[in-house]
């Protein structure tokens, strides 16, 4: 339980938007909801992850689902561990009410299942509950509302049909037109199930079995999150692990984050749409799921990268849409937006090349293949990526940092990696010794091009600045962690753009690191593996130890982390943190492998 003096409060009234510490997310793998601690529903995109919000209060849209209780109260909650099933919990002057919330898991396409269980703990409790749904970012209110026989409410949003089941006597609100309102009081030691069902499709003939679903919920989690008795920090590793699963599709693909709009950057327009699958955080999260023996999110990964490299070969996007379409071009709103931002949906990177995709997807088949994961499509996957390569690593590439096209040094030794991981993954002899050569080249071709007078990597040939993206290749194997290379921009990066074990991408400009941006988390997590195959293992636990504290009281993480004010700044949950959170926490329990 927790509770700062901004988070106690009278818990009944508007809500708006908070903190991104304070939300925690629901996910089933199709769509996400982050809940805040007033009991709302603050964010939902219906019926997946890139369609339009029914709940967006979060970007100043309207459209919400509260369960709060009536006076006052302090907030707290947590995940039950090894699942996205949240319970919210208030401390009243009563006594303690919580309410139990999950998505049903697995979810399907076309129809989100949303469970909300009050539980009063130990005196009755009673509870203000509000449903007002709004499409369309708000545009199409909840209408054709029809109650019917055994306690259930029919309606419509837009294209949506709803269903809200569990309270015969709730009330259409007279003040505003498409809310249903209820209040609910639950005597101590009872439990009320409520079940809303949201869906692009017509609704079965009865409600969903409240006692049934959350049964089945609960089996699947236990199912698809892994022991992980192996790793350091294993509730939270786990945690992680559950974060990638709930944000990957049954497609395979994986949404970089639930949400669109949140700024990295009050006021200065680093707002982005992140409701789409980056082929590099896909292969991120998968080779992470491979250390940790998540085989759902490695072979979904698997399936979802291979299917595009078939579909585009050379000319593969950064990202798609969950089911593998084209990513919407970019849009504004006509919404105020988070505080600090400004709203958007669609995103622009469409129009980029980035060639360390091809690398990255290499690496997420080496470590599929290490583990006898590959069939004959991904092998051939793995062929048309490394062919891409040869033909296209001379282009100017956008980077993983999606900036202006050049030579990005990074992009050209992450394919080095990867050619070097699938050649040693089991490749035929035809291939192996032909990548194995490219990859030579291109570290030749780098360091010809890329390499500092200090003996240090720099970004590309006109910058001469260092970048966090230039630790990573190392760890892949691009070249040895012994190489004077490895070791002179390491310890560079540490003296030049780190303070108090917190890292950041790169220099801006000539303003204090934290002032141009926040820290970078996953940068913060590469800096421990970094160290630890080094064989530096307690600095590499300080730096795990250090980013895995900057999260929010439900332990997810954002983008960047403002050191100065201890705040999540970015799209919610972001999912590569929490890929390279997961891989930390395993390979840190065990000496770094040798080559």
């Amino acid at each position: 339980m927790s509770g700062t003096p901004a988070e106690r409060q009278e818990c009944d009234g508007e809500t708006g938007p908070e903190p991104l510490r304070h939300y925690a997310l629901l996910a089933d793998g199709e769509r996400g909801i982050l809940v805040g601690p007033r009991g709302d529903f603050a964010w939902m995109c219906a019926p997946r992850w890139d369609s339009d919000a029914v709940f967006s209060t979060l970007i100043g849209g309207t459209g919400a689902y509260t369960v709060t209780p009536v006076g006052r109260c302090v907030w707290g909650g947590y995940y039950e561990e090894g699942s996205l099933i949240w319970r919210s919990r208030w401390i009243t002057d009563d006594g303690v009410v919580e309410c139990r919330e999950a998505l049903a898991f697995p979810g399907d396409p076309h129809r989100a299942v949303i469970l909300r269980r009050v539980i009063a703990r130990d005196t009755a409790t009673r509870v203000a509950v509000r449903l007002e749904p709004g499409a369309g970012f708000g545009r199409h209110p909840l209408c054709d509302v029809t109650r019917h026989d055994g306690g259930s409410w029919t309606g419509r949003a837009g294209d949506l049909r709803l269903r809200w089941s569990g309270w015969p006597k709730a009330r259409q609100a007279g003040a505003r037109a498409g809310a249903l309102t209820m209040d609910l009081t639950v005597e101590a030691g009872d439990h009320h199930d409520l079940v809303l069902e949201i869906s692009d499709r017509p609704l079965g003939d009865r409600p969903p079995d409240p006692a049934a679903v959350w049964r089945s919920t609960e089996a699947a989690w236990r199912r698809e999150v892994p022991a992980l008795d192996n790793a350091i920090a294993r509730r939270d590793a786990r945690q992680a692990y559950t974060v990638l699963r709930g944000l990957t599709g049954s497609a395979g693909g994986m949404v970089a984050a639930t949400t669109t709009s949140l700024p990295e950057r009050a006021e200065e327009g680093r707002n982005y749409d992140y409701r789409y699958v980056w082929i590099r955080d896909q292969s991120y999260a998968g080779q992470a799921a491979a250390v940790a023996g998540g085989q759902t999110v490695l072979d979904g990964a698997v399936r979802f990268t291979t299917a595009r490299l078939h579909e585009h070969g050379p000319r593969l996007a950064p990202a798609y849409t969950v089911d593998g379409r084209r990513i919407p071009d970019q849009r504004s709103l006509d919404l105020p937006g988070y505080p600090g931002g400004f709203n958007r949906v669609g995103n622009q990177v469409n129009e980029q090349f980035q060639l360390d995709g091809f690398g990255e997807a290499l690496l997420l088949l080496a470590a599929a293949a290490r583990q006898d994961r590959l069939d004959a499509d991904a092998w051939r996957a793995a062929e048309i990526a490394a062919d891409a390569i040869a033909r296209r690593h001379q282009e100017p590439d956008s980077g993983v940092w999606e900036l202006a096209p050049r030579h990005w040094a990074h992009s050209r030794l992450a394919c080095a990696a990867g050619l070097r991981a699938i050649a040693h993954a089991g490749a035929p002899s035809a291939h192996s010794g032909r990548w194995v050569a490219l990859a030579d080249r291109l570290v030749a071709d780098t360091a010809a091009r890329c390499l500092h007078p200090t003996g240090r990597w720099q970004r590309s040939p006109e910058d001469p600045g260092l970048d966090g993206a230039l630790l990573l290749p190392p760890l892949r194997g691009a070249l040895p962690a012994d190489d004077p290379r490895t070791v002179a921009t390491l310890h560079a990066y540490a003296e030049e753009l780190t303070d108090d074990h917190f890292a950041y991408r790169f220099r801006h400009d000539e303003r204090p690191l934290e002032a141009a941006e926040g820290a970078f988390l996953l940068c913060g997590f590469v800096m421990a593996l970094a160290e630890h195959q080094q064989g530096r293992a307690v600095a590499a636990h300080r730096w795990f130890e250090r980013n895995r504290s900057a999260c929010g009281p439900a332990g997810l993480y954002a983008e960047e982390y403002d050191v100065s004010q201890r705040q999540l700044r970015g799209n919610l949950p972001q999912a590569f943190v929490h890929a390279l959170m997961l891989e930390c926490s395993v390979r840190l329990a065990e000496p770094w492998p040798r080559p």
